[in-house]
């Protein structure tokens, strides 16, 4: 029997209905399709709206049905579930234990995990080491954000960028070699001051002046987020490759956080990757922040083959970010 890994041997996703598209935001903030489309690759995002249904367990809930149903996985006989988000339901009660309950995982145990858009990359090393453990046979991980529910609409600088989805994704053993390879990951608490959401935490408890404020949207400093994400996202997908002598060739594909086009093709450059191997849906959700990657991993799926070489990169607020490099298990 070989080393025990980490696998993903299944994946799921999901987006709302509603489409806004950038000449729709025209329409509420002074922009315009040319100047989001050429500086963030984003022509159009999708938002929950009240009437489809309410919070990051809605979405949760139906990217992890969504596996559940194209797998036929009793979710009984899942061990954990890990929801990855920025935008929990609430602060307190956990979104994970309610999810875990509403799709039937009843043996399971669940958390919540935040990492800002880091939040599932850093949920992939905590779900492998659970694997790798041996103690736990199948980890449910899922990343899910509703951004709109933190946006402010009338902020040019953030409206534009986000939206709302649901990607999930199964962790199981593998004896072949397969799965999570190596990471790289990293943190430095000093960006918290370029990107956040000033309010409704213990520092800044809500209040009326909080909210007349609007301090209980997000916001951030474009250009210093933009100077450290792209160096930042390059480097450790350049030192990932570097540790485990690959080279462009050995690389099957770049799976990399959707927070801004240039980014990806600044990372993709760094690693001497083209544009055919780069996984990008940043054109239709925006920046979907902990439901990136798996939304990926959910649109490419046919597109991946077992053995295949994956190099997942991310950035975000806090600062957080890092790599992983993971080889695909199935067909």
């Amino acid at each position: 029997m070989g080393k025990l890994t980490a696998a993903i041997t299944a994946v799921g996703g999901y987006v709302p209905k509603f489409v806004m598209t950038n000449s729709m935001l025209e329409e509420m903030v002074e922009t315009n399709d040319e100047w989001i489309t050429t500086r963030t690759g984003i022509k159009e995002r999708r938002l929950l709206k009240a009437d489809e249904g309410e919070g990051s367990s809605y979405l949760a809930i139906k990217a992890a049905v969504d596996l559940l149903h194209k797998t036929d996985l009793d979710p009984a006989e899942i061990d954990l579930v890990i929801v990855a988000t920025a935008t929990p339901d609430s602060m307190v009660a956990s979104t994970a234990a309610f999810v875990a309950t509403e799709i039937g995982a009843k043996n399971a145990f669940a958390y919540d995990l935040l990492a800002a858009c880091s939040s599932f990359l850093y949920g992939m090393s905590t779900a492998a080491s659970y694997i790798e453990s041996g103690r736990y046979k199948k980890v449910l991980l899922i990343g899910a954000d509703k951004m709109s529910s933190i946006l402010d609409y009338t902020d040019r600088t953030t409206c534009i960028i986000f939206g709302d989805g649901a990607g999930a994704v199964l962790f199981e053993p593998n004896t072949e070699g397969l799965g999570l390879q190596d990471e790289y990951l990293r943190s430095d608490g000093s960006g918290r001051k370029f990107l956040g959401m000033p309010a409704g935490g213990s520092i800044l408890p809500a209040s009326m002046e909080t909210v007349k404020a609007r301090q209980h949207y997000i916001f951030q400093d474009g250009k210093s987020v933009f100077k450290f994400a792209v160096s930042n996202m390059a480097d450790v997908a350049e030192r990932i490759m570097q540790r485990n002598d690959l080279d462009h060739t050995d690389v099957s594909w770049l799976v990399p956080h959707q927070a801004n086009k240039r980014i990806i093709d600044a990372t993709a450059k760094r690693m001497g990757i083209s544009g055919d191997k780069v996984l990008m849906n940043i054109q239709r959700y925006g920046n979907t922040t902990s439901a990136t990657l798996p939304l990926l991993l959910h649109d490419y799926e046919n597109q991946l083959k077992k053995g295949d070489n994956l190099v997942f990169a991310a950035f975000g607020g806090g600062f957080t970010w890092g790599s992983i490099y993971l080889k695909w298990a199935y067909n």
